[in-house]
């Protein structure tokens, strides 16, 4: 009992959050009620038809002459039933138009709604377990899905037969209480087996989601990592997993099948027996007198329009049980209010780069921590490294400064201020972020300079290319600007996310591992763009390249998340500290010696 009273109020809950979308269309709404109410109507007169058509033939049949008789009653009958169905036809075209036209639009409002929302989230959103993209891609489409699919259930399929099953059995108590009382009678045994049925299902839906969830991201995976399942020859075992899952489903599946079965037989018997007293009840009053032999039929169709409906009950617990499945995983993406982004607050334009780290520490959502009591100091226009080895923590400090995520505890100040108040989306317009994999969108090169501005002319997305050092290679191109940038190596790839990154123009750069992938000559003609981009501006620089280290003004050595030491090049290599280490380190990988003997041979 708790847990039924439970989904009834999330049931409630959810739908009064849709009502919300609904809402705009309330108009839409009201014309396929009317439009309902009105074919509920028209469906009931095959049933007025076969009643007169009977007893019209009966007396027709005594008639020494039935002939004339029997035409003219044929005119009435094909006359009342193509009126009847040509006012069905723009009736149930109308009524399913409206039904259809609330459903697609509430559909794109849920979508682009979800669309709009997500994007106000925290990175720690993205970098969730929970919320990796094949789940989050099944939950917002099974969630749109099964709200949509209960809107056009309720207001093209069941409403209809609804509205007919009311007008039906009030017909029937017209007619006789008694015929009435078997008609209202089938509809809480209905309902109650609908509800048992529903209640079997409902794990095995549960169970189809997580299925459906899994398997989505397994097949997001595998087309991530087919380079490494083809290089290792482990295709048979990536099958394997797939192969479980499909047997899991189809297990799942067939056993809400074979439950479905069991049920709908169940309803059908029900509904056959309620024919047979029927027929039993309306033959009784027939040879009593009261009643003519065309009510046999007159209230079979009359139940039969009550039992259709009710027959189908399954199908809302089902669409029920589906959006509360879907649906609550829908709206827990939607409202999770812990997750939006502060972007409004203090003014971050006329940046100038002075960057204080005053005792930060950081720990992932996953509970890794990766800084701990960081504290240093960046100086406007100039270019500050960070060094350490991998997983020290230099990514997440960039992290922190362009506010993907929030310190735990300490304190970052930005020209004076706290970067907690600063406005977010100002801040970002005002940082530049090249990573080691920048991203490239679909769409031509001209369309991913000009993400970098989007009210950039054509001649400033070329100024931006020849700075990248790109430009002749664009033009060389069959397409030219207008060539799929998708198409493009990983290096003139790196080029075209610097030239959206000249586009953008702004006073502090991140720069993270920004040649780490690429080989010696893209490494090359991307470093000439890179020393463009740091002239005048203030730069924060992660990068195991001893070149471009050295180039720096300013060095901070991290080692698992602690500032371990700070100061120049010359400074640092003197100390013989952690800083000589990593030098050392990346000089022998690179055995300068034999190199020095090679250029002076």
């Amino acid at each position: 009992p708790v847990e039924k009273k439970e989904r009834r109020a999330l049931l409630w809950d959810i739908l009064k959050k849709l009502a919300v979308f609904a809402k705009p269309y309330r108009l839409l709404i009201i014309a396929t009620l009317i439009l309902t109410v009105l074919g509920s109507f028209t469906a009931q007169v095959n049933a007025f038809v076969l009643r007169y058509a009977v007893d019209t033939l009966t007396e027709i049949a005594t008639l020494a002459e039935p002939w004339q008789a029997g035409l003219r009653m044929l005119g009435i009958i094909s006359v009342v039933l193509l009126t009847k169905e040509i006012l069905s036809i723009f009736i149930s075209f109308g009524q399913r138009f409206y039904g259809e036209k609330i459903r697609i639009n509430l559909s794109r409002d849920l979508s682009q709604k979800i669309i709009e929302r997500i994007l106000t989230y925290r990175m720690s959103f993205y970098t969730s377990s929970e919320n990796d993209s094949g789940k989050l891609q099944t939950r917002i489409d099974y969630g749109v899905s099964s709200l949509t699919s209960l809107v056009q259930n309720f207001f093209i399929d069941m409403l209809p037969l609804f509205a007919s099953a009311i007008v039906s059995l009030i017909i029937m108590f017209s007619t006789n209480f008694w015929i009435g009382l078997v008609g209202l009678i089938i509809i809480p045994i209905y309902f109650f087996i609908s509800q048992k049925q529903a209640q079997r299902l409902q794990g095995f839906r549960r169970q189809m989601r997580g299925y459906r969830e899994a398997k989505s991201g397994l097949v997001i995976s595998l087309i991530n990592s087919i380079s490494v399942v083809k290089s290792f020859v482990r295709e048979s075992i990536e099958a394997e997993k797939h192969l479980t899952i499909q047997k899991d489903m189809t297990d799942n599946q067939l056993r809400i099948r074979s439950i479905g079965f069991i049920y709908d037989a169940i309803k059908t018997f029900i509904e056959q027996i309620g024919v047979v007293v029927i027929i039993l009840l309306t033959s009784y009053f027939v040879l009593k007198g009261e009643m003519t032999i065309g009510m046999i039929l007159f209230h079979v169709m009359l139940f039969q329009n009550v039992a259709a409906p009710i027959r189908q009950l399954h199908r809302i617990y089902d669409q029920i049980n589906n959006a509360l499945t879907y649906a609550e995983g829908f709206f827990d993406i939607l409202e999770d209010e812990g997750q939006v982004e502060n972007v409004t607050g203090r003014s971050s334009k006329d940046l100038k780069g002075h960057i204080e780290l005053k005792n930060v520490d950081f720990t992932y959502p996953n509970g890794t921590q990766a800084l701990k009591d960081v504290s240093f100091t960046i100086k406007p226009n100039r270019i500050t490294a960070l060094v350490g080895l991998s997983g020290a923590g230099k990514s997440t400090i960039i992290s922190l400064l362009v506010k993907f995520y929030e310190p735990d505890s300490g304190t970052i100040c930005l020209d004076g201020h706290n970067l907690a108040d600063c406005d977010t989306h100002e801040l970002r317009q005002n940082i530049g972020l090249v990573l080691q994999s920048n991203h490239i969108f679909s769409g031509t090169i001209s369309e991913n300079i000009r993400y970098g501005d989007m009210n950039a002319t054509d001649e400033d997305i070329i100024i931006a290319a020849k700075k990248a050092s790109i430009h002749e290679q664009i033009i060389n191109l069959a397409a030219g600007y207008e060539s799929t940038a998708k198409s493009l190596s990983g290096g003139q790839q790196q080029r075209i996310a610097l030239a959206r990154m000249f586009l953008k123009d702004p006073p502090i750069v991140f720069l993270d591992e920004p040649t780490a992938s690429l080989d010696a000559i893209a490494s090359q003609q991307v470093k000439k763009s890179l020393d463009l981009i740091k002239k005048d501006r203030t730069v924060i620089m992660v990068s195991h390249n001893i070149a471009q280290i050295i180039d720096a003004d300013d060095l901070v050595v991290i080692e698992d998340g602690r500032v371990v030491e700070t100061g120049t090049h010359e400074a640092l290599y003197e100390k013989h500290g952690k800083y000589f280490e990593i030098f050392s380190a990346m000089s022998d990988s690179l055995n300068l010696d034999k190199i020095s003997q090679t250029l002076k041979g």
